[in-house]
């Protein structure tokens, strides 16, 4: 594999990847000769390249993972599917509706593996909540509601490419961790979002740029700072409405002090309720209305068969959110070692199709704020071509 951006996220990907235990990280890509050399002795990398285009021609690198800005997700993965190479991008897919549809047809028409690293599908638990609920042990989904809160922007010293809307998208919050909250409940419910109502604002109005782009939850700082006005949101509200009749809500933040990294997900049926949070990621919590409620520790010999492949280690032994990326980087080459087919792809692996439906779930709630905070459908195109249920 070779990989284009070595920013905060690489080093999840290439520590996964070397964990496979079969795949060679051969080469590194960066914004300049320079950075992707100390990248690549940093990682241990043998080959670095100052251009993406030399690493997609290089003839040994038959997996790009993409983990560059959101800017540069659709010139760079538009040349790797060109030149017949797998690709794993980090999430958001593409900036806007437009380029992910673009992309996931680009994918498709390629033949080969197409991936977005939505990783909280790669939990155990999560994975043990989505077969509950789709062996009907919960009666049926009325409610999905939730949140995703930080604190790693809160000061407003802190000042990245995601707060620039010509690098990240106008999007901030509901780009960045939204998408991750909006797919793992599509997941795990089996539904898929139809509608939406968004309240959007922005907390943080002007933030403090030292000229360079701080890699995320990166706490170095400067003495000489420029004042910008930002405009993307960093905290929202959302009203949801699912495809079977079931309501929802969630809300995410980036500047909510002591929530560092804080998803949560409960999702209510008749009979029980389901409740997985990621900083508590080894339990899941089962409410009842007629019997004592329940935590369901993570345990091989207790989640359904299906699940127990994605857990690496006996009861009682804690695993963490690294194992779970893990387990998607798994699923994604155990899906290039069978030829990339369609029908050959794990149930679990998010593809292209879901990053370009949650670019449509992202937009269709900044249209409903823009307009006043009204409802707005999802505008969503699925493709029939990909293998996967069309909604």
């Amino acid at each position: 594999m070779g990989l284009i951006g070595p920013g905060f996220v690489a080093a999840h990907h290439i520590d996964a990847v070397r964990r496979l235990g079969d795949v060679d990280v051969v080469a590194i890509a960066g914004s300049s000769q320079e950075s992707a050399e100390r990248k690549a002795r940093e990682y241990k990398v043998e080959r670095a390249y100052g251009d993406f285009h030399a690493l997609i021609s290089d003839p040994d690198v038959q997996v790009l993972h993409n983990t560059t800005p959101n800017y540069l997700h659709l010139p760079v993965i538009t040349a790797a599917l060109a030149a017949g190479k797998h690709v794993i991008s980090d999430k958001p897919l593409a900036m806007n509706p437009e380029e992910g549809r673009k992309l996931r047809d680009a994918a498709i028409a390629a033949g080969v593996a197409h991936v977005v690293t939505f990783n909280y599908r790669g939990n155990p638990l999560v994975q043990q909540a989505r077969s509950m609920v789709a062996s009907g042990e919960t009666q049926g989904v009325t409610f999905v509601h939730g949140h995703y809160l930080q604190d790693w922007m809160t000061d407003p010293n802190v000042y990245s490419w995601r707060s620039d809307p010509a690098k990240g998208g106008v999007s901030s919050a509901l780009g960045d961790i939204g998408s991750h909250w909006c797919d793992l409940a599509e997941h795990v419910s089996g539904l898929k979002i139809t509608s939406v109502l968004a309240d959007l604002t922005t907390v943080i109005p002007t933030r403090y740029s030292s000229g360079s782009s701080a890699e995320a939850f990166s706490s170095r700082s400067a003495l000489e700072r420029t004042a910008v006005t930002v405009q993307s949101e960093d905290l929202a509200s959302v009203l949801l409405r699912f495809e079977n009749g079931a309501k929802g809500c969630f809300f995410v933040g980036q500047v909510l002090p002591g929530h560092k990294n804080d998803l949560e997900l409960e999702v209510n049926g008749r009979a029980c309720s389901l409740k997985w949070r990621q900083e508590q990621q080894n339990e899941l919590w089962l409410g009842y209305h007629n019997q004592p409620n329940a935590v369901m520790p993570k345990d091989p010999s207790l989640v359904s068969p299906d699940v127990r492949r994605y857990t690496h280690l006996p009861g009682g032994h804690q695993e963490s959110w690294a194992d779970a990326f893990l387990n998607v980087i798994r699923d994604a080459y155990e899906w290039i070692r069978e030829g990339a087919a369609p029908d050959r792809k794990p149930t679990m692996l998010p593809t292209f199709e879901d990053g370009y439906r949650s670019a449509c779930l992202i937009d269709a709630m900044l249209r409903s704020h823009a307009a006043g905070g009204v409802w707005e459908k999802v505008q969503y195109v699925p493709s029939n071509k990909s293998g996967e249920r069309v909604a």
